[in-house]
């Protein structure tokens, strides 16, 4: 799979990010598009990266800055977990202890097949302070090590107004959960 855009997927691309950008400023009032512009234009396969995120309904925005490096960050911030992301169990581990009724895939490969990093539960709970996501579906978040070798797996969604995580196999997958991930340009 070649990880390069073709001139029409990445203008196409630019103009939706920049679309996005502007509708939802209260997710990043400190930063200029100009400037997350001439930074996405100077990394292609980190602009290849957020064409993925975006193909699978993640639609990705600018959420920060990292001042140190000069990167931004940017998450999926569909109000659900993206479509084309979901019915996916946990690692390549869960997948493969399946017997049968395996899904497509796995959150592990799927995510760095795509270039991009898995929430964590810190950053899914500040990724919930920028508006109310996951309503209706939840999203696979980063599982520490120890509950990981004891077989489970952490999710997370809103409800009642309030951010939940949960635990389930890591071999489970279902219609209505897949994940959210992020990336540094």
């Amino acid at each position: 799979m070649t990880k390069r855009l073709s001139p029409e997927q990445r203008s196409e691309l630019l103009h939706i990010l920049q679309a996005r950008f502007s509708q939802h400023m209260q997710r990043h009032e400190e930063l200029k598009w100009g400037d997350v512009q001439a930074r996405l234009e100077a990394y292609e396969a980190k602009l290849w990266s957020l064409y993925e995120m975006e193909r699978t309904g993640g639609e990705p925005d600018a959420i920060g800055y990292d001042a140190e490096t000069g990167e931004y960050i940017f998450c999926d911030c569909a109000a659900e977990s993206p479509k084309g992301r979901r019915s996916l169990c946990y690692d390549r581990a869960a997948w493969e202890s399946r017997k049968e009724n395996k899904p497509a895939s796995d959150v592990g490969t799927i995510a760095t097949e795509m270039g991009i990093t898995v929430l964590t539960e810190e950053q899914y709970r500040e990724l919930q302070q920028l508006g109310n996501f996951d309503l209706k579906s939840s999203s696979w978040i980063h599982t520490p090590e120890r509950i990981r070798k004891l077989g489970g797996a952490l999710f997370g969604d809103r409800r009642y107004d309030t951010v939940f995580v949960y635990h389930n196999g890591a071999e489970s997958y279902y219609a209505a959960r897949g994940f959210r991930g992020w990336v540094r340009v």
